[in-house]
């Protein structure tokens, strides 16, 4: 027999209503012994046992046990918040039980990224609560798949005030089903057709909502600082807060400029526009091969050659998904022109006019450096993510445990913060991310000396180690390095206006 459960947390200028589903009849109190607790918040870690009661954090300190408890030794082990992951795609695992995710310990995740999510909403939170996953869930409403469904195929234009309107309507309903706020790619079809202006108009309508907008900008290369002074407009004018996606500096010219991005940022900020971001720590990233041509131009040899000079090269482009011919997969754009004969530039351009008579297609491909990528998730604004699913990449793997190992210069509980508590701030989740009473207890019991990423390219799907157990609403979903086919996952909605 299964109960329907509603928690509500209140925070700083939100109000999130937690919908799920949980066994009856209650299971015993959990009570964590001999544990170093890193509660989230940035204090220093320190000793205590800590009771969760029907998913709920109810005590921290030096606690009385009973004999109805179940008792977890952690043996000196650290517990920890859960993490959360505020650009995620792991909602494409097959598995309702997410390993990619809550192997490196996330036990929240953030979907509706990119301009990309599920319309309308509601019916897909109807099955969410039907057959839940293993982490809890809040999503974006996206502006491509609303303008999508408005425009169709007419979409490379700007949209007519009518145009906006339906839009308008659309957002409306999804922000009343609990969307967490407008989600935008407009470095992607068809959003990057939209004027700022069209994006202004809807970010309006999330603000009065209390919701905020995240983006992936129109620009991580080329334009990329006529794309953070657009998304500062957005956050400006529609009076919203504002989150970066995945920021990162993708043009070879603007290696080395890190800080000059943040202290405009920082500007905006005394401005009055919150604005932050989320960074994922890799030189990698993983896209489609159009998305290096802004004008769409891909049969346009001088930029096809300029996006394999300035914003990668022909080594460091990997064809990670290709329909047309699947044996290109896992081979660098260097090695087909190579088998071909032929030279990179001309592969490429044959590549995408394939891709076109056979839809499928990614590539993962390096742009960025190390310094910038460290410099960008030293800033006290920016978050951790993985901007991951279960294949592909190995960010959807090893994001929060490559950052925490590659900073280990921060101290621990900064390390967390910015995987839990500073998380939750960004996507308008307060509350989360914490091990306070009263909160969730998403909770992961941890080796903080080993914890590190083992996926690699040609390994993607090997589990971190220093992960040893995770627990999501106080359900043990992750333990020896396997899931454990619960999923207590619930749903987090922001509430109407």
């Amino acid at each position: 027999m299964r109960r329907r459960s509603i928690f509500f947390w209140k925070g700083v200028g939100s109000l999130i209503l937690l919908v799920g589903a949980c066994q009856s009849p209650s299971p015993p109190d959990l009570v964590f012994t001999q544990v170093q607790v890193v509660d989230g918040t940035g204090n220093p870690p320190y000793w205590a046992s800590v009771r969760v009661s029907e998913g709920i954090i109810q005590d921290i300190g030096e606690l009385q046990i009973s004999p109805a408890d179940s008792v977890i030794n952690g043996k000196g082990a650290t517990l920890v918040p859960g993490f959360i992951d505020t650009h995620s795609h792991h909602d494409s695992d097959p598995s309702p039980s997410v390993l990619a995710a809550v192997s490196q310990g996330i036990t929240t995740i953030i979907i509706g990224q990119d301009g990309f999510s599920h319309i309308p909403l509601a019916p897909y939170f109807d099955s969410l609560s039907l057959k839940p996953l293993a982490v809890n869930v809040a999503t974006y409403v996206g502006h491509n798949s609303i303008r999508s469904q408005i425009m169709g195929a007419d979409f490379r234009r700007e949209a007519t005030g009518e145009e906006i309107a339906q839009m308008t309507e659309l957002l409306t309903r999804d922000m009343e089903a609990g969307a967490l706020g407008l989600g935008t790619g407009l470095e992607y079809d068809p959003g990057l057709y939209a004027a700022t202006e069209e994006v202004i108009q809807l970010a309006t309508v999330a603000a009065a909502f209390q919701g905020r907008y995240t983006s992936h900008i129109r620009s991580e290369d080329i334009h990329l600082e006529q794309a953070i002074e657009e998304c500062i407009r957005i956050g400006k004018e529609a009076d919203i807060p504002v989150q970066i996606s995945h920021l990162k500096l993708a043009r070879k010219s603007l290696w080395g400029k890190a800080a000059d991005i943040l202290k405009r940022l920082d500007e905006a900020r005394q401005d009055g526009v919150e604005v932050t971001a989320d960074v994922y720590p890799y030189e990698y990233w993983q896209s489609t091969m159009t998305v290096l041509f802004p004008k769409r131009d891909f049969t346009n040899r001088a930029s096809a050659s300029f996006a394999l000079t300035e914003l990668t090269d022909p080594e460091g482009m990997i064809i990670a998904d290709f329909t047309a011919v699947p044996s290109y997969e896992g081979k660098t754009l260097a090695e087909i022109a190579h088998s071909r004969g032929e030279d990179p530039v001309d592969v490429y351009m044959d590549l995408i006019a394939m891709a076109q008579e056979v839809p499928g297609e990614s590539v993962i491909a390096k742009s960025m450096t190390a310094e910038d990528i460290f410099t960008l998730l030293s800033w006290a604004h920016s978050n951790v993510c993985s901007d991951g699913s279960s294949r592909g990449h190995p960010r959807g793997w090893g994001a929060f445990p490559r950052y925490f190992s590659k900073m280990d210069s921060l101290p621990i509980e900064e390390r967390i913060r910015k995987m839990t508590s500073l998380a939750a701030e960004h996507v308008g989740l307060a509350g989360m991310g914490v091990i306070e009473v009263g909160a969730a207890a998403d909770l992961v019991l941890m080796n903080p000396e080993t914890y590190a990423d083992r996926a690699t390219f040609d390994q993607v799907k090997r589990v971190a180690s220093g992960i040893l157990s995770v627990w999501v609403n106080g359900v043990k979903v992750y333990e020896n390095s396997q899931g454990t086919a619960n999923f207590p996952g619930r749903i987090i909605k922001r509430m109407s206006k």
